[in-house]
């Protein structure tokens, strides 16, 4: 409440309660009444609620990239929004529209059928003004036809608009619009019978200081056969889909610039400690498993990849590639971890041992080289 009541109108209003004369009902909150919709059976709705609104979860898209490629190609600031979507005869809609106005018929190939993209007049003549030059003022042009030169103007804005409507159907469909013809006269842009169901987007355009509809009318034969496929769930899984493929691509192509170790091994030999103890510089380590003439095994990182041989490329040591090392197979990994609890308590076992040599190792070094400093 924006007033409150003094005192005297309190008692006032207290004594006429007590002594009966006003109504309580008068003073009871009035409720609002509920909004009945008028259904009518001879004309049932096509179009449920969950496939409005994964259309217009669509043209939000196709909206906003719109926005960008008009903005470009008028250098002005251009500004487009769904503002509703919305299924009507096709009679109703071409009485909504002004006329004379834009009417585009567009082929909506893959799929069977025409659809029309309406453009309101004055957003086309500052359209064509500011392509001319003009700072897209359209006074005193509005109620009039588009001249053939205006029509080949609107018809490159109109193939433009198209490639973003294909853009924004990509999720659902490979839609490939094409550009069929410009009406003027909405009587003129019969594309299905006056009362057969459509799905109207009616996206609210500002192009500068100028401000008019434009709008997306797909009869619903167009769209039945990929009904199925305008759901929320089906959307978003492809939404995800295509994301998930967009990152994979991107995660390669930034995989391939990192360096990576290679290295090219003669091979390894295992000494006690008495023997590494008593190395000395002239010394000859035999390898005794590795005989002259075998290749030697280039790394990748820490896993062998390949058989190389050396040689020599200018006055830089190389090796040659001879060979692929076979990965070890998935199932054989398996049977080798399955065979038994006795081959992997041994592994951990030999493993714990070599782990304490290494520190020993470290702490005898450390020890040794601290004496001799």
């Amino acid at each position: 409440m924006n007033e409150v009541l003094s005192q005297d109108e309190i008692d006032q209003l207290l004594s006429a309660i007590n002594s009966g004369e006003p109504d309580l009902d008068d003073f009871r909150p009035v409720t609002s009444a509920k909004k009945i919709k008028i259904y009518d059976f001879k004309r049932p709705d096509k179009f449920s609620k969950e496939t409005l609104r994964t259309i217009q979860n669509l043209h939000e898209t196709f909206a906003r990239v719109t926005t960008t490629s008009l903005s470009a190609q008028l250098r002005s600031i251009a500004h487009v929004h769904v503002a509703s979507v919305d299924q009507l005869t096709y009679e109703e809609f071409l009485r909504s529209i002004p006329s004379p106005t834009t009417l585009a018929v567009i082929n909506m190939d893959p799929l069977k059928g025409n659809a029309v993209l309406q453009i309101d007049p004055s957003i086309t003549f500052c359209m064509i003004d500011r392509l001319f030059g003009g700072r897209g003022v359209t006074t005193g042009t509005k109620n009039r036809e588009l001249t053939d030169i205006e029509q080949e103007v609107m018809e490159g804005i109109i193939v433009r608009i198209l490639a973003n409507i294909r853009e924004a159907w990509t999720q659902v469909i490979d839609l490939r619009p094409r550009f069929a013809q410009i009406e003027t006269n909405p009587q003129f842009a019969q594309i299905v019978p006056p009362n057969e169901i459509v799905v109207l987007v009616t996206l609210e355009t500002k192009v500068g200081e100028e401000e008019g509809m434009m709008s997306l009318c797909i009869p619903y034969l167009v769209l039945e056969p990929i009904i199925s496929k305008l759901s929320s769930q089906f959307w978003f899984s492809s939404v995800r889909k295509n994301s998930t493929t967009q990152y994979l691509g991107t995660i390669k192509q930034q995989l391939t610039s990192v360096d990576m170790d290679v290295v090219a091994e003669i091979g390894t030999i295992n000494l006690p400690i008495r023997d590494v103890l008593s190395l000395r510089v002239g010394d000859v380590v035999r390898l005794s498993s590795i005989k002259v003439g075998d290749p030697l095994t280039l790394s990748v990182g820490k896993k062998k990849k390949f058989y190389c041989q050396p040689g020599v490329v200018g006055k830089k040591m190389a090796v040659q590639i001879t060979g692929k090392i076979e990965d070890l197979e998935s199932d054989e990994f398996e049977e080798l971890s399955v065979e038994g609890d006795e081959s992997y308590e041994w592994w951990c076992y030999f493993s714990r041992w070599n782990w304490c040599f290494v520190v020993w190792s470290c702490h005898w070094w450390l020890k040794f080289f601290w004496t001799c400093w």
